[in-house]
């Protein structure tokens, strides 16, 4: 199976002023993504705010930017939550649109015993063809899949690889370490990217990628390239954003920046709000600090 790209970036998703899903928008913005440096996106993820989206809309929007970026970067759809039968039911669906893998969240709320997350993932994974990758957020979900499940769960076929929030480097080791060949980790914090990838890790679920797509990228190829001193220099520098974009819940600083930067992403939905004023106040001189690679000229 193809392995989506190293630095998937987990995409905005762009709403006009009346709250709905602005479509050509998410166009303009899967084609900036990766002109700045992407080679895939996350759509229907928590950044793109899925939980406030019907299926159908999540459908469309997968539809949608895959029409639009083709072969040239692959499509991963968060297609699951909580209730299985709906999670089978539309990564089915996403399957028939044509999404190049899927992204299997831990589920929240109902809190399942590590078999009942093996089994929830198993029954997935195997109602469709394409890749899965897994992904672990307790911070989220308030649930850890430990790595025992996960290793378990790399021993399916379809299942490529996992997303690893649990900001556990002891845990994300032992996965790295005990998974089978073609079973990859990616980081699910941009401020563990370089730490992840110096363990052995395969890229990032990038939130920063909106908009500096290119220097996250450069900060990998450096590890990539052994240069950890100058890798680690990187990863320095662009610490400072890596950590205001997480100062207020995600994606509401991320939507800010791309407003900000000129990307017309529109308002958040309920229950996300607008960026405080207070939240701007601090936010506005770290993001000067740097250059946004996100061509501007994509809102028009």
């Amino acid at each position: 199976m193809v392995t989506p790209g190293r630095l998937l970036t987990a995409m905005v998703t762009p709403f006009t002023e009346n709250g709905d899903v602005n479509y050509a928008q998410a166009r303009r913005l899967a084609t900036a993504l990766l002109d700045s440096g992407s080679d895939g996106l996350v759509i229907g993820g928590t950044t793109g705010e899925a939980p406030a989206m019907s299926a159908d809309e999540r459908l469309r929007l997968f539809d949608e930017v895959k029409r639009e970026i083709g072969d040239r970067g692959a499509v991963v759809a968060g297609t699951t939550d909580n209730n299985t039968r709906a999670s089978i039911e539309l990564s089915r669906e996403a399957e028939r649109v044509g999404v190049d893998a899927l992204l299997l969240t831990v589920p929240a709320y109902n809190k399942p015993p590590q078999e009942g997350l093996y089994r929830h993932f198993k029954a997935i994974s195997g109602s469709v063809g394409i890749p899965g990758i897994l992904y672990n957020v307790p911070s989220r979900s308030a649930l850890n899949m430990t790595a025992e499940t996960t290793l378990r769960l790399a021993e399916i076929d379809n299942i490529i690889g996992i997303k690893e929030a649990s900001s556990d480097p002891t845990q994300i080791t032992q996965v790295i370490d005990g998974a089978p060949a073609g079973f990859n980790v990616w980081s699910g914090n941009d401020d563990e990217t370089f730490p992840i990838m110096c363990m052995g890790g395969y890229g990032i679920v990038s939130v920063a990628s909106n908009i500096i797509g290119n220097q996250v990228k450069k900060m990998m190829g450096l590890v990539l390239a052994g240069d950890i001193r100058a890798a680690a220099a990187e990863h320095r520098r662009l610490l400072p954003f890596f950590k205001a974009l997480f100062w207020v819940t995600n994606p509401i600083p991320i939507r800010y920046a791309l407003v900000r930067h000129g990307f017309e992403a529109g308002p958040p939905r309920l229950p996300m709000i607008p960026a405080p004023a207070d939240f701007r106040a601090r936010f506005d001189p770290v993001m000067d600090r740097y250059q946004m690679d996100l061509p501007v000229g994509a809102h028009v």
